[in-house]
């Protein structure tokens, strides 16, 4: 029997993976080879905790991913098990909010904490239910073995040997090169953020070095959203594990990568003969060598005499940075969100619980995208103040309501929505639908939306 119930975090927005990824779109919902690093974890953590024992946190905007890609595996996850943060406030309080919460369901349990965005050989499944005998003294963690010396991961220094693990003597931050072959030659073991927890312990732990976190989660009755009002945003190996003595290191001997930053999706994805990783796209490349290249399909992208960078190309934006240069990359996000520009928050194509639509055209007054409609499926009952909306069928059968009158379209027919009128487009077949949606006003942003009735709980 499965004792273990697993946590997964999934509320991050990969910042250090734009344009690839971004805050509605974010790097663990991304698919990389057939599933995503977030399936692929829901996948190790069923060997560990039986369905109904995962549990997940994330956001609000991020939940469909999370319900549609669980789907995809065919899954029957708990809807209450999907736990969501009002705002992200780093790791400490998320495990504080999803630790409250099976404590409050199931009592005193084992939790094992996994993020979603890290690669991991399935057989540490195994290691990890071995170190349950250390949790009800300890505070356990694991760390993994070395394969070089690495300037991107915290280190742990291994102190007495205690059951299937050891002590922690000491926890040391991101190091400089030369301290990080320093660490390797003494043992040190990184830091993977990978946990595991009694509930009762963890608790105690909590009230003794995070009080304040302690008192909201554990010692209120108060709202969630009052909660994260509250409450600093503080990492868990800052909030606790460096600072309590109860804390023991499990060594992981196993595969595994934090996919933080291009450099790491480099080393990640098969090299041709030169070193370049080419993605998708088609390449000529004349003495070029080490390259991360992404692009769209049919696309010739050609570097000449370049070595070491990262390019990343997308409908919407591009990246070129040297590859030592990419710890970076979330500085551009910032810009962007400092100037209110939602390329930092979308892609051109945009995923929803219904669907996906694609924007293939903007300008500050019109809009044009392809919208993809799933079978059975339906948008909101909504309405625009301040654009109307041209919809043209290029495939499949649609089936509009508009200010009450209901009819449907087949393909090549269309209609048009005013603004000020309700409306709602639903795909009543088992194909996928697919239109052309034309927009044009005052206002073609996505803030322009007011829901009036909604099967996926956004009104």
């Amino acid at each position: 029997m499965k004792n273990i119930k697993s946590v997964i975090l999934a509320g991050g927005y990969g910042t250090r993976l734009w344009p690839l990824s971004r805050e509605l779109y974010p790097k663990q919902f991304l698919k990389y080879s057939g599933r995503s690093l977030f399936q692929e974890t829901m996948c190790r953590c069923l060997k560990v905790s039986d369905i109904h024992d995962i549990f997940v946190v994330t956001s609000e905007k991020q939940k469909f991913f999370v319900y549609g890609q669980i789907e995809e595996l065919g899954l029957d996850l708990l809807k209450e098990n999907i736990l969501l943060e009002p705002v992200g406030k780093n790791t400490l309080p998320a495990i504080s909010f999803v630790m409250r919460e099976i404590e409050r369901r199931h009592g005193g349990s084992t939790v094992g904490i996994f993020s979603s965005d890290h690669i991991l050989d399935i057989n540490a499944m195994e290691t990890i239910t071995g170190a349950e005998k250390l949790v009800d003294d300890h505070l356990v963690t694991f760390g993994i073995v070395p394969e070089s010396p690495h300037t991107g991961y915290g280190y742990i220094r291994l102190g007495q040997v205690v059951g299937v693990g050891y002590k922690v003597s000491e926890f040391k931050e991101k190091p400089n090169l030369e301290d990080a072959k320093r660490y390797i030659a003494k043992g040190y073991l990184w830091n993977s953020g990978i946990f595991l927890f009694n509930t009762e312990l963890f608790s105690t732990e909590l009230r003794i070095h995070a009080p304040q976190l302690w008192k909201e989660f554990f010692n209120s009755d108060r709202g969630i959203k009052d909660v994260y009002h509250d409450i600093p945003s503080i990492s868990v190996d800052y909030g606790l594990m460096e600072k309590s003595n109860r804390i023991a290191v499990v060594r992981l001997d196993h595969r595994w990568i934090d996919l933080g930053n291009f450099d790491a999706l480099y080393d990640e994805i098969d090299k041709d003969e030169k070193g370049n990783v080419i993605y998708d796209c088609d390449d000529v490349l004349i003495d070029s060598t080490n390259n991360l290249i992404y692009s769209k399909a049919c696309k010739v992208v050609s570097l000449i005499d370049v070595h070491d960078m990262v390019v990343v190309d997308t409908p919407d934006a591009m990246l070129v940075c040297p590859r030592k240069s990419c710890h970076k990359v979330k500085d551009v996000v910032i810009s962007l969100k400092d100037i209110n520009d939602e390329r930092a928050y979308l892609q051109q194509t945009v995923y929803r619980p219904w669907g996906f639509y694609t924007i293939l055209e903007s300008s500050e007054r019109h809009k044009i995208k392809k919208i993809m409609v799933m079978p059975e499926r339906s948008l909101s009952l909504q309405m625009h103040y301040h654009r109307s909306e041209h919809w043209i069928v290029v495939k499949g059968m649609a089936y509009v309501q508009v200010n009450g009158v209901k009819k449907s379209l087949k393909q090549g027919e269309s209609t048009f929505i005013r603004s000020g009128e309700k409306h709602r487009l639903s795909n009543p077949c088992k194909i996928p639908l697919e239109i052309i949606e034309v927009q044009f006003g005052d206002c073609v942003n996505e803030d322009d939306i007011v829901r009036f009735d909604d099967e996926y709980g956004r009104v």
